[in-house]
Protein backbone atom coordinates (compact mmCIF):
# COMPACT_ATOMS: atom_id res chain seq x y z
CA UNK A 1 0.00 0.00 0.00
CA UNK A 2 1.46 3.54 -1.24
CA UNK A 3 1.94 6.52 1.00
CA UNK A 4 -1.25 8.02 -0.67
CA UNK A 5 -3.30 5.25 0.28
CA UNK A 6 -2.22 5.28 4.25
CA UNK A 7 -2.96 8.92 4.14
CA UNK A 8 -6.72 7.94 2.76
CA UNK A 9 -6.83 5.62 5.42
CA UNK A 10 -5.65 7.34 8.23
CA UNK A 11 -8.10 10.93 7.50
CA UNK A 12 -10.91 8.13 7.32
CA UNK A 13 -10.10 6.50 10.77
CA UNK A 14 -9.89 10.31 12.00
CA UNK A 15 -13.32 11.30 10.40
CA UNK A 16 -14.88 7.50 12.10
CA UNK A 17 -13.01 8.76 15.35
CA UNK A 18 -14.49 11.95 15.43
CA UNK A 19 -18.21 10.31 14.68
CA UNK A 20 -17.30 8.17 17.38
CA UNK A 21 -16.64 11.05 20.04
CA UNK A 22 -19.06 13.46 18.57
CA UNK A 23 -22.03 12.75 21.29
CA UNK A 24 -19.65 13.46 24.04
CA UNK A 25 -18.78 16.90 22.36
CA UNK A 26 -22.48 17.40 21.86
CA UNK A 27 -23.00 16.42 25.20
CA UNK A 28 -20.12 19.04 26.38
CA UNK A 29 -22.40 21.83 25.19
CA UNK A 30 -21.50 24.52 27.56
CA UNK A 31 -18.05 24.58 25.77
CA UNK A 32 -18.95 24.57 22.59
CA UNK A 33 -21.11 27.70 23.40
CA UNK A 34 -19.17 29.42 25.35
CA UNK A 35 -16.70 29.34 22.24
CA UNK A 36 -18.70 30.73 19.83
CA UNK A 37 -20.43 33.39 22.38
CA UNK A 38 -17.17 34.64 22.25
CA UNK A 39 -17.00 34.96 17.94
CA UNK A 40 -20.33 35.50 17.47
CA UNK A 41 -21.23 39.10 17.88
CA UNK A 42 -24.85 40.20 18.81
CA UNK A 43 -25.39 41.85 15.40
CA UNK A 44 -23.53 39.77 13.19
CA UNK A 45 -23.90 42.01 9.70
CA UNK A 46 -20.09 42.79 8.51
CA UNK A 47 -20.81 42.46 4.52
CA UNK A 48 -17.11 40.63 5.12
CA UNK A 49 -17.55 37.51 6.85
CA UNK A 50 -21.24 37.61 5.01
CA UNK A 51 -18.90 37.45 1.84
CA UNK A 52 -16.91 35.37 2.56
CA UNK A 53 -19.16 32.63 4.05
CA UNK A 54 -20.88 33.06 0.41
CA UNK A 55 -17.37 32.77 -1.39
CA UNK A 56 -16.76 28.62 0.16
CA UNK A 57 -19.91 27.80 -2.68
CA UNK A 58 -18.58 30.65 -5.74
CA UNK A 59 -15.25 29.94 -5.25
CA UNK A 60 -14.65 26.28 -5.95
CA UNK A 61 -17.20 26.35 -8.80
CA UNK A 62 -15.29 29.54 -10.54
CA UNK A 63 -12.03 26.85 -9.81
CA UNK A 64 -14.09 24.04 -11.08
CA UNK A 65 -15.52 25.66 -14.17
CA UNK A 66 -12.17 27.50 -15.11
CA UNK A 67 -9.81 24.77 -14.92
CA UNK A 68 -12.03 22.96 -17.23
CA UNK A 69 -12.95 25.59 -19.36
CA UNK A 70 -9.72 26.39 -19.62
CA UNK A 71 -8.48 22.69 -20.61
CA UNK A 72 -10.87 21.86 -23.22
CA UNK A 73 -10.21 24.98 -25.27
CA UNK A 74 -6.48 24.99 -24.87
CA UNK A 75 -6.11 21.40 -24.94
CA UNK A 76 -4.11 21.22 -21.58
CA UNK A 77 -4.84 17.95 -20.06
CA UNK A 78 -2.97 18.68 -16.87
CA UNK A 79 -6.08 21.56 -16.60
CA UNK A 80 -8.68 18.83 -17.08
CA UNK A 81 -7.39 16.69 -14.47
CA UNK A 82 -6.80 19.09 -11.98
CA UNK A 83 -10.71 20.84 -12.55
CA UNK A 84 -12.29 16.63 -12.48
CA UNK A 85 -10.38 16.27 -9.85
CA UNK A 86 -11.70 19.27 -7.41
CA UNK A 87 -14.78 18.57 -8.85
CA UNK A 88 -14.97 15.06 -7.32
CA UNK A 89 -13.29 16.22 -4.38
CA UNK A 90 -16.13 18.63 -3.31
CA UNK A 91 -18.57 16.31 -4.65
CA UNK A 92 -17.74 13.68 -2.39
CA UNK A 93 -17.51 16.07 0.69
CA UNK A 94 -20.51 17.58 0.08
CA UNK A 95 -22.13 13.83 0.17
CA UNK A 96 -20.49 13.31 3.52
CA UNK A 97 -21.52 16.40 4.63
CA UNK A 98 -25.64 16.58 3.71
CA UNK A 99 -25.28 12.66 4.27
CA UNK A 100 -24.74 13.35 7.98
CA UNK A 101 -26.72 16.42 8.41
CA UNK A 102 -29.57 14.51 7.82
CA UNK A 103 -29.01 11.70 9.92
CA UNK A 104 -27.57 13.39 12.95
CA UNK A 105 -29.52 16.00 12.56
CA UNK A 106 -27.91 18.33 15.45
CA UNK A 107 -29.96 21.68 16.11
CA UNK A 108 -28.36 24.79 15.29
CA UNK A 109 -27.18 27.23 17.39
CA UNK A 110 -29.99 29.91 17.24
CA UNK A 111 -32.47 27.51 16.94
CA UNK A 112 -31.60 25.95 20.66
CA UNK A 113 -30.11 29.43 22.44
CA UNK A 114 -32.08 31.79 20.24
CA UNK A 115 -31.37 34.68 23.31
CA UNK A 116 -27.33 34.16 23.19
CA UNK A 117 -26.71 33.13 19.53
CA UNK A 118 -27.30 35.61 16.87
CA UNK A 119 -27.97 35.32 13.04
CA UNK A 120 -28.44 38.08 10.57
CA UNK A 121 -30.70 35.71 8.36
CA UNK A 122 -32.73 32.53 9.92
CA UNK A 123 -31.00 28.95 8.98
CA UNK A 124 -32.43 25.58 9.98
CA UNK A 125 -31.57 22.47 9.13
CA UNK A 126 -28.96 19.75 10.62
CA UNK A 127 -26.19 21.88 11.83
CA UNK A 128 -23.39 18.97 11.98
CA UNK A 129 -21.40 19.43 10.05
CA UNK A 130 -20.43 22.87 8.76
CA UNK A 131 -21.09 22.10 4.65
CA UNK A 132 -19.83 25.23 4.20
CA UNK A 133 -15.64 24.40 5.58
CA UNK A 134 -15.94 20.92 4.21
CA UNK A 135 -16.71 22.74 1.13
CA UNK A 136 -13.59 25.08 1.64
CA UNK A 137 -10.99 22.57 2.99
CA UNK A 138 -11.70 20.37 0.23
CA UNK A 139 -11.00 22.87 -2.29
CA UNK A 140 -7.77 24.28 -0.36
CA UNK A 141 -6.53 20.65 0.13
CA UNK A 142 -7.12 19.83 -3.33
CA UNK A 143 -5.09 22.96 -4.58
CA UNK A 144 -1.87 21.72 -2.19
CA UNK A 145 -2.15 18.86 -3.59
CA UNK A 146 -2.18 19.33 -7.53
CA UNK A 147 0.00 22.35 -7.35
CA UNK A 148 2.28 21.85 -4.17
CA UNK A 149 3.49 25.29 -4.26
CA UNK A 150 3.51 27.55 -1.22
CA UNK A 151 2.02 30.71 -2.47
CA UNK A 152 -1.31 28.60 -3.69
CA UNK A 153 -1.22 26.15 -0.98
CA UNK A 154 -0.86 29.16 1.94
CA UNK A 155 -3.62 31.51 0.24
CA UNK A 156 -5.61 28.53 -0.30
CA UNK A 157 -5.91 27.59 3.39
CA UNK A 158 -6.26 30.88 4.92
CA UNK A 159 -9.18 31.44 2.64
CA UNK A 160 -10.66 28.29 4.24
CA UNK A 161 -9.68 29.33 7.29
CA UNK A 162 -11.69 32.46 7.07
CA UNK A 163 -14.76 30.49 5.61
CA UNK A 164 -14.42 28.56 8.50
CA UNK A 165 -14.49 31.42 10.83
CA UNK A 166 -17.15 32.95 8.89
CA UNK A 167 -19.39 30.53 10.06
CA UNK A 168 -19.17 30.93 13.58
CA UNK A 169 -19.00 34.23 13.42
CA UNK A 170 -22.37 34.37 11.56
CA UNK A 171 -24.16 32.07 14.27
CA UNK A 172 -24.83 28.97 11.94
CA UNK A 173 -22.41 26.55 13.14
CA UNK A 174 -21.04 25.48 16.48
CA UNK A 175 -16.39 24.96 16.66
CA UNK A 176 -16.93 21.22 16.77
CA UNK A 177 -19.57 21.06 13.53
CA UNK A 178 -16.53 23.54 12.26
CA UNK A 179 -13.97 20.84 12.97
CA UNK A 180 -15.98 17.81 11.57
CA UNK A 181 -16.17 20.01 8.20
CA UNK A 182 -12.30 20.64 8.60
CA UNK A 183 -12.13 17.28 8.67
CA UNK A 184 -14.19 16.10 5.87
CA UNK A 185 -12.99 18.08 3.59
CA UNK A 186 -9.03 17.17 3.98
CA UNK A 187 -10.22 13.60 4.16
CA UNK A 188 -12.59 14.12 1.25
CA UNK A 189 -9.78 15.97 -1.39
CA UNK A 190 -7.57 12.89 -0.28
CA UNK A 191 -9.66 10.39 -1.45
CA UNK A 192 -10.92 12.21 -4.70
CA UNK A 193 -7.03 12.71 -5.17
CA UNK A 194 -6.51 8.54 -4.98
CA UNK A 195 -9.56 8.39 -7.44
CA UNK A 196 -8.73 10.60 -9.62
CA UNK A 197 -5.57 9.17 -10.13
CA UNK A 198 -6.75 5.40 -10.39
CA UNK A 199 -9.47 6.87 -13.07
CA UNK A 200 -6.80 8.19 -14.88
CA UNK A 201 -4.58 5.18 -15.27
CA UNK A 202 -6.98 3.29 -16.18
CA UNK A 203 -8.04 5.76 -18.53
CA UNK A 204 -4.28 5.79 -20.19
CA UNK A 205 -3.19 2.22 -20.00
CA UNK A 206 -7.01 1.95 -22.09
CA UNK A 207 -5.78 4.40 -24.58
CA UNK A 208 -2.25 2.75 -25.06
CA UNK A 209 -4.00 -0.69 -26.12
CA UNK A 210 -4.06 -1.28 -29.79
Amino acid sequence: MNLLCKLIWRYLFLIILFLVLLPGIMYAQNLDVDILKGINPMYPNSQYWLQTSASAYWVPGALVIGSLGYGYFEGDKQALKNGYELLISIGISQLISEALKISINRERPADKYPDEIFVSSVTHGGSFPSGHTSLAFATATTLALEYKKWYITLPAYLWAGTVAYSRMYLGKHYPSDVLGGIIIGIGSSYIGHWLTKKIYKVKNSTNDQP
